[in-house]
């Protein structure tokens, strides 16, 4: 395997819960936001937007949203937006309709771009010696959260990060053996859950970076359980929020 620092950096990731209490410099800021500008996006329509929360009553309103006490407290708060308004009012003020705005496909592309800059974000966050936590939370209660951040129409937080200097030093969590999740030209349709035992032994050695004192379930088990047993949440609200937005909004139907 090749190493180097880039490389070392993405193998040795521990998504960080608690920071000292330090914001970030505007150098570091203005490397975040320089790094996120320079993303790749898809026909380069530039269709995301990164806002940095530093309202403290704005934070704490995310922080119960997202039932996470470390969401908004410590260190930097950053939600990453799909963002096609700016673009409808591009072809708005210059006199053209709406146009595909708010179709899936564009949608997906928004989001596409979206999530490469999450990515390119965190490589940067950690190459500067810093930590984050994705925040998939921002999701849990949809319409909620786009009142709280105020989102006007055709845009969606997609992802926030909370980053900051770590205070904490948590156990590399395993992942799946890359014979589960990586192959060469098809997708093998032979798969044993037998052949988990394994990884499931190891899974349940790693003590949980939120309780220090408690280890985690095997991964078969998480599966297996209310993570995706059947049943509603708020979550399922997303694709009527989307619609609310203006967003995945298709007209041809077979």
């Amino acid at each position: 395997m090749i190493h180097n620092t880039t490389i070392d950096h993405q193998l040795d990731h521990r998504s960080i819960r608690k920071f000292k209490p330090t914001t970030l410099s505007q150098e570091q800021l203005q490397t975040l936001y320089s790094v996120f500008q320079h993303t790749a996006t898809s026909m380069f329509m530039q269709n995301a937007t990164l806002l940095h929360i530093t309202d403290e009553a704005k934070r704490a309103k995310i922080r119960e949203l997202c039932n996470q006490k470390y969401v908004g407290a410590e260190g930097d708060l950053f939600i990453f937006v799909v963002d096609l308004y700016r673009n409808q009012q591009i072809r708005k003020q210059l006199g053209q309709d709406d146009g595909r705005v708010h179709t899936t496909d564009i949608f997906f592309q928004a989001m596409e771009d979206t999530l490469l800059a999450v990515q390119n974000v965190a490589n940067a966050v950690e190459s500067m010696g810093l930590g984050y936590v994705p925040l998939g939370t921002v999701n849990d209660h949809p319409l909620k959260m786009l009142e709280v951040l105020d989102l006007p129409e055709l845009t969606f937080p997609v992802l926030g990060m909370q980053v900051g200097i770590p205070d904490q030093e948590p156990q590399l969590k395993p992942r799946l053996p890359l014979e589960f999740t990586c192959f060469e030209d098809e997708y093998p349709r032979d798969f044993k859950v037998e052949n988990l035992k394994d990884y499931d032994e190891v899974v349940t050695t790693y003590y949980d970076l939120r309780d220090a004192n408690r280890r985690i379930d095997s991964f078969t088990k998480q599966i297996t359980g209310a993570k995706l047993n059947l049943h509603e949440t708020d979550r399922d609200q997303i694709s009527e929020e989307l619609h609310r937005q203006g967003l995945c909004l298709d007209w041809h139907t077979n």
